[in-house]
């Protein structure tokens, strides 16, 4: 008789609270609604009340800043528990009420229904990677921040580089050269390049981390792969791996273009089709690389030296993937530009295809 009684749980944790609604089989109503701390001993006894349950457990909670920890512990004590993706919660457009109780019934009346997307947990090593080149993309950000600061401080007070490329020797000589009568402004250039100054050796010591990262046996064959695309290089190569975890879990590459957000929403009706824009929905940090790699393609498909080198000993189904990328991706590139198209958008439509090459070199390597 209890291998027939399913639980249906779901969590909706923060980070001082977990609010549980509990399920029996098909019941419209919770057997119970309770809540916990998230200290040690509160969470031994949610663990204690899971275990007296008569019959199979499945909790679920949706992705948040809390990370995966109360899925790993659930996990390492025997409980089944998945974790949803927030964005692709089925909401209800009249539901206007949200508390965290009301979240944790919807939660297991729908993990219940099979309404849920479950994502990928990744382990603890995974996640510290992924962290990793998450840690180095803020400090990228930072330092595009203060770069804006600076340039535009100067510019306020009628200081433009003129004689070459931005942030280029000149230029940092330039501004090195720069001196205001008034001590407040020159206070202000001189605090403005020491913060650029610590968020360049900030970067420049992640990349270095990175790099080593790339060479590890573990990543190294793929990486070396990948770097085969153009416009892909080891940094880009590992934000990939760190961020789908294994390009083998997705079925095809279709799948692979909707978890990035790279397929057109669409809108239809009838016998009316309305396509627009991306969806822009999934992981946006492997979105953001594999379009800026897409960029490359408009140039023509010939591989220049440092491209060449990098395929030299790519394995030969993968030497073919790459080469055909080149001239597929290009001819993309410019068939749309001459439609009258903006190039960011024959960029997108570029990723969308770079990122089924990718799919096809995941499998082939």
């Amino acid at each position: 008789m209890k291998d027939c009684i399913t639980w249906w749980v779901g969590l909706d944790d923060s980070a001082d609270r977990i609010d549980v609604a509990i399920f029996r089989n098909q019941e419209e109503e919770p057997r119970e609604e309770i809540g916990f701390a998230t200290d040690d001993r509160s969470l031994g006894r949610l663990i204690k009340k899971f275990k007296l349950l008569p019959g199979k457990v499945r909790c679920v909670y949706e992705a948040g800043v809390c990370g995966y920890e109360l899925q790993r512990l659930l996990s390492r004590r025997g409980i089944e528990c998945d974790v949803a993706a927030p964005s692709l919660t089925p909401r209800r457009p009249g539901d206007r009420v949200k508390t965290n109780r009301r979240d944790a019934r919807k939660l297991a009346k729908l993990h219940r229904a099979g309404e849920l997307t479950t994502i990928l947990v990744p382990n603890e090593h995974q996640e510290a990677l992924r962290d990793l080149m998450r840690a180095r993309e803020d400090v990228l950000e930072d330092v595009t921040r203060r770069r804006h600061r600076l340039t535009k401080f100067l510019l306020r007070h009628g200081h433009k580089y003129r004689l070459g490329r931005a942030w280029s020797r000149g230029h940092w000589q330039w501004m090195a050269s720069i001196r205001f009568a008034e001590p407040s402004l020159q206070t202000v250039l001189d605090h403005y390049r020491l913060s650029l100054d610590q968020g360049l050796e900030q970067l420049k010591t992640f990349d270095q981390e990175v790099e080593a990262l790339a060479q590890q046996p573990e990543f190294a064959r793929l990486i070396n792969c990948l770097m085969g695309f153009r416009g892909i290089k080891a940094i880009t190569a590992m934000t990939i791996l760190t961020e789908a975890i294994d390009l083998r879990r997705y079925v095809s590459a279709p799948a692979l273009m909707a978890a990035i957000g790279l397929v057109p929403s669409e809108h239809s009706t009838g016998a009316k089709e309305r396509r627009g824009s991306i969806t822009k929905t999934g992981n946006a940090h492997m979105r953001r690389v594999v379009v800026e790699a897409s960029w490359h393609y408009r140039h023509s498909p010939i591989a220049g030296k440092a491209v060449k080198q990098r395929r030299r000993e790519l394995p030969g189904e993968v030497l073919k993937l790459v080469q055909r990328a080149d001239q597929r991706l290009h001819k993309k590139f410019r068939k749309i530009v001459n439609k009258g198209k903006r190039s960011t958008v024959a960029a997108v439509a570029v990723a969308r295809e770079l990122a089924g090459f990718i799919w096809a070199v995941g499998q082939a390597a």
